[in-house]
């Protein structure tokens, strides 16, 4: 008979140093102060107030110290981030420290993949195992041979005699073909993505940044450009996804996606794409006299822009998945338009399962064939 046994439940010791946890948590303020270590620390220090997160043995100062001793804070800025200056600001080191983390915390309970690049579904002469085999054929690798079993057909139809080795015996194992890809991802920054009383520039980071870091650790031929649009659209590097903030700006995806077609038309990879993350409307255009602005509703000039542009990413392959990561209904109409006219896709998510949509659609977007 089958039952239960229960016993007192004892919690995991953290065996973390105190500077690693505090290391965690100091990166977390960092993402969202954008690099601006002093208010980083001013909150650090709150934090340690009401939640005892130090002692005597090791106080916040011992691990401001740390900090600068391991090379994670250095004195002043080299002058190309938001975050530095005349005070102290973050290092490189922890710049891929932000990133990595990032990935850590979206990717982290995700199975982990074989090395290599993506695979396209389409059986030929790549090295991505499917774990089917096929008998040899004229033409394949001698490493696609799988002599285990080819061995053992051989010892079948030896049937105890002497031993030998046939082609008809050679099994081969089937691999897939893997693609490249070249990946665009817009983020928007309009001054929306931190109204409302809800901060949505803050996951878009944290995305970004371990998205950058997954495609670099796990598919290094694969290419990852960031724009940023607001009233303009820019590109930035993936160094400078820690110090990005929102500005006074209205929404200009028309400039976003033509700054997109034009670096990935520069790509040399069939496989091409752009993610787009927004909470609103497009409501302005770059015109020969400075901006068009619309906020109030959908205006059929800025709406239409957009529509031509998704249709002509469709013809040259370049499908959009737009992540629209705020709820109102009267946009819902305009990005199934956007949807229909690219034949890409739209997602509507909360900011908490951001990672893991634009996650699980980059794997299965790098399946199809280059």
């Amino acid at each position: 008979m089958q039952g239960f046994l229960f016993r007192e439940y004892i919690p995991e010791l953290d065996k973390r140093s105190p500077f690693e946890r505090l290391l965690e948590i100091f990166l977390e303020l960092i993402t969202y102060t954008s690099g601006d270590v002093d208010e980083a620390l001013d909150w650090l220090r709150e934090l340690d107030k009401e939640h005892k997160l130090t002692n005597d043995d090791y106080t916040i100062d011992d691990f401001i110290e740390d900090l600068f001793a391991k090379g994670y804070l250095q004195q002043g800025g080299d002058g190309e981030g938001e975050g530095s200056g005349g005070g102290n600001s973050i290092s490189a080191k922890t710049e891929q420290a932000l990133r990595k983390n990032a990935m850590e915390q979206i990717f982290g309970k995700m199975k982990k993949s074989t090395t290599g690049g993506h695979r396209t579904g389409q059986a030929g002469s790549g090295d991505e195992p499917t774990g089917d085999r096929r008998p040899f054929q004229f033409g394949d690798r001698a490493d696609q041979i799988d002599f285990t079993d080819s061995i053992r057909n051989a010892q079948i139809r030896s049937a105890g005699g002497e031993f030998s080795l046939y082609e008809q015996d050679l099994e081969i194992r089937e691999t897939e073909q893997k693609a490249s890809a070249s990946t665009v991802l817009m983020i928007d920054i309009s001054h929306s993505m931190i109204l409302y009383g809800e901060d949505r520039i803050t996951p878009a980071k944290k995305v970004s940044m371990a998205l950058a870091e997954y495609i670099s650790t796990r598919y290094p031929k694969d290419t990852l450009d960031i724009i940023v649009f607001g009233n303009d659209a820019w590109q930035i590097s993936v160094k400078d996804l820690p110090y990005l903030k929102v500005g006074p700006y209205h929404t200009n995806t028309v400039a976003g996606l033509q700054l997109a077609m034009d670096l990935l038309r520069r790509r040399k990879n069939n496989n091409k794409q752009i993610f787009m993350i927004t909470d609103g409307k497009p409501s302005c255009l770059k015109t020969k006299d400075g901006y068009y602005k619309n906020s109030f509703g959908l205006d059929p000039v800025i709406v239409n822009k957009c529509l031509n542009l998704a249709s002509e990413c469709r013809k040259i392959n370049i499908p959009i998945t737009t992540f629209m990561i705020a709820q109102d209904p009267y946009l819902q109409q305009f990005v199934e338009e956007f949807t229909e006219a690219n034949n890409g896709k739209a997602i509507y998510t909360g900011l908490g399962g951001l990672g893991e949509w634009i996650f699980s659609d980059y794997e299965r977007n790098r399946k199809r064939k280059g």
